[in-house]
């Protein structure tokens, strides 16, 4: 009886964690997941107990199973929706775990011929082909679509049937029919969902079986992290972000040192530059841009490119004054002039005039 009343206080603090997750809506934070670790652990140990206090027996049927423990038969379900919402590295591993606990669960119900037939049938299916079971049994897309659209009204029902049967839980502690039923229509939409469950549990195995293998891990560079100044401090040249060296330098290797030693002797080559008078010119210029040529020598560079034209082009030229004494320029203008007069016949001011025409 000890042991009877551990496994009610467990499971109710189970259910008690269940509603606590549901109602986190970070499920990647470090607190759900403790949370979710003491909740899987909870229903370990009601596992646990409810094999210790043999409740259910493969020679009973279900009608000899208690009123109070038909809520038990759901202890494998619970721990596989938990553990689908576990994260981890080894994501093929925590699938396996909970597609073994659906199957725990589905192996209880029909030993006590409680699935449906339907519900049946899916599970000889997926005894058949664990790994590629699928709800969609047909590669057409009409039957998939109607498929989907029947499970989703069958859910809805199993649903709103519970939903009705749990309305009033005072009625259901004095009537042991109607806690019951409700256990049983609980039973009847776990059983729904375990199914879908199964099915994207094999859609995302064959994913990851099509993933390339988890490379070795990195060991990080300690140095790899510090600034480039610190990476190079250890040794004798000083570090520069300049682009440009100096001969010296590149003569030297990069290394940078003083030109002149204590007693002033050189100790590289250098050169001097009249950079200080260049700076000084610099400073009363205009901040405009200076002409670089002058206009004549600009007139000029242009007429040795080709880009002026000499003499006026061609557009000057006249055209030589018509000789009348000339029979054929006389017979040419009088044939052009006649070819204009039956033109102007044939087509009449405003004939192609067609939108204005009243």
């Amino acid at each position: 009886m000890e042991s009877q009343s551990n496994l009610r206080t467990l499971f109710a603090s189970s259910k008690a964690q269940r509603k606590a997750l549901e109602s986190n809506l970070e499920p990647s934070s470090a607190v759900y997941q403790e949370d979710l670790h003491a909740a899987i652990a909870t229903l370990d140990e009601c596992r646990r107990l409810a094999d210790h206090l043999s409740l259910f027996s493969p020679n009973e049927t279900e009608d000899d199973i208690a009123t109070s423990d038909l809520q038990y038969l759901a202890i494998d379900y619970y721990i596989a929706e938990f553990l689908l919402k576990k994260e981890g590295l080894d994501r093929n591993s925590i699938l396996k775990q909970a597609q073994k606990g659906y199957e725990r669960y589905l192996a209880l119900l029909d030993s006590y011929v409680i699935l449906p037939a339907p519900d049946r049938k899916l599970y000889e299916r997926y005894l058949d082909n664990r790994d590629g079971f699928s709800l969609m049994s047909s590669s057409d897309p009409a039957a998939r679509r109607s498929v989907k659209i029947a499970r989703f009204k069958r859910e809805l029902h199993l649903k709103s049937q519970l939903e009705n049967l749990s309305q009033d839980p005072s009625a259901l502690q004095n009537d042991d029919d109607a806690l019951r039923d409700l256990h049983l229509a609980e039973i009847k939409l776990q059983t729904h969902q375990t199914f879908h469950a199964l099915d994207l549990i094999a859609q995302e195995l064959q994913i990851l079986s099509l993933a390339p293998p988890p490379s070795h891990p990195v060991i990080p560079n300690p140095e790899s992290d510090l600034d480039p100044r610190q990476r190079h401090a250890s040794r004798s040249d000083s570090y520069s972000d300049r682009l440009d060296r100096s001969l010296p330098e590149l003569l030297r290797g990069g290394k940078a040192g003083p030109i002149l030693n204590k007693e002033g002797k050189p100790l590289q080559p250098f050169t001097l530059l009249d950079h200080r008078q260049s700076v000084r010119k610099g400073v009363f210029r205009p901040d405009h841009s200076l002409p670089t040529m002058t206009i004549d020598e600009y007139l000029a560079e242009e007429q040795r490119r080709g880009g002026m034209i000499d003499g006026g082009g061609g557009g000057d030229q006249r055209s030589p004054e018509p000789d009348e004494d000339d029979d054929r320029w006389a017979d040419a203008e009088t044939r052009k002039a006649r070819e204009w007069d039956e033109f102007k016949e044939a087509n009449p001011r405003g004939s192609g005039n067609t939108l204005n025409r009243g």
